[in-house]
């Protein structure tokens, strides 16, 4: 590529050899993903991966897609981009885990308004951090400059994740049924949703993102709202290896948990929550007092503290909670139980005992 440079493009706003420059700079953190079954290295017209299906029936492949949302102002205000692309990994690999899939690859996309090849590198960074933490392949990519459409500093990222999982081994939400446990597995914080709420909560274009505050723990506001996305791919997978008869499994995203939880829900079944197991990290204390948002909002935005909820057999609690905290879930907890019922999501101080 040393002579591929157009003199007129770059007049146009565009500057493929930053390009060039970016793909160079970004190797080290792809190759760090590489995985049996990666055939191609980045550069190429396509990412090749041949997937190892031994031992499967019937292989289904699950894909799933997302992007950041406006949490992206935060990174863009702090001037840090490399825990960006954990959040991008994160909201695709969590949701096709709730299928039971393990993740084999992942493919970003990135609009940049200026090609700054160590800003773009910084974020491909972190999507390779997303990707290690996920045993997936980061097999290729997209970097696209919108000089004119874009400001210079401003860019987004959306990516993809594509999974493989047995039919057999499917995690079917019809198979949840009363009496199952539901198991909470903690945030690392507010994710990658409901940031339109917290910058208008915050003022986040003008406030001080840096100082620390005491309601934080002395953390600052922008390390708080910046902590990247927590990844639960393996203690999923450490559930279903150690044979745990999964019913279900939820991703709180956007919507919360009045959206996500009845999504793994048969028709007649309500998922009913223990107020006294569930986390409230200073983070969501401080947005609803801040922002004065009533309870049932907070909890229709955010994923308040569970990342994760789980639908296990009764009697087969213990023994999941002991899988998830042998794989670092240290603060994974029993936090409700599914009932009949069709108010979707319950939060009670004591719940009515299942018959």
């Amino acid at each position: 590529m040393e002579n591929s440079h157009s003199s007129a493009y770059a007049a146009a706003g565009v500057d493929i050899t930053a390009g060039y420059e970016g793909v160079r700079l970004m190797k080290p953190f792809v190759e760090r993903t590489r995985i049996p079954g990666v055939v191609s290295g980045i550069g190429g017209f396509g990412g090749l991966f041949a997937p190892d299906l031994s031992g499967m029936s019937e292989p289904v492949l699950v894909s799933g897609t997302d992007g950041v949302g406006t949490k992206l102002r935060l990174a863009q205000l702090l001037d840090r981009h490399d825990t960006i692309g954990i959040d991008c990994v994160a909201m695709c690999v969590n949701d096709i885990i709730c299928c039971g899939a393990r993740p084999l690859f992942f493919l970003d996309y990135i609009a940049i308004g200026k090609n700054e090849a160590e800003k773009v590198a910084s974020i491909v960074s972190g999507v390779a951090k997303g990707c290690v933490q996920s045993g997936c392949a980061l097999i290729g990519g997209e970097t696209a400059e919108h000089p004119g459409v874009m400001a210079p500093d401003d860019y987004d990222i959306a990516g993809f994740a594509v999974g493989v999982v047995d039919r057999p081994k499917i995690i079917d939400p019809a198979r949840v049924q009363e009496g199952d446990a539901l198991i909470g597995l903690t945030s690392s914080g507010v994710h990658s949703n409901g940031f339109s709420l917290v910058r208008k909560v915050f003022d986040i274009e003008h406030a001080d993102l840096t100082a620390p505050l005491k309601e934080l723990e002395g953390k600052s506001l922008g390390e708080a709202l910046l902590a990247p996305t927590k990844i639960y791919v393996k203690a999923v997978q450490a559930l279903l290896d150690g044979g745990t008869d999964l019913h279900g499994a939820s991703h709180i995203t956007g919507g919360g948990f009045f959206e996500n939880v009845p999504r793994m829900l048969p028709q007649g079944l309500e998922a009913q929550f223990y107020a006294a197991a569930l986390p409230r990290p200073p983070i969501f204390e401080l947005i609803q007092k801040r922002g004065g948002i009533s309870e049932h909002d907070m909890y229709n935005t955010f994923n308040m503290g569970l990342g994760m909820v789980l639908a296990v057999p009764a009697d087969q609690a213990d023994r999941a909670l002991s899988l998830l905290r042998a794989a670092g879930e240290t603060d994974a907890a029993e936090v409700g139980v599914v009932a009949q019922g069709d108010r979707g999501v319950l939060f009670c101080e004591v719940c009515p005992p299942v018959v």
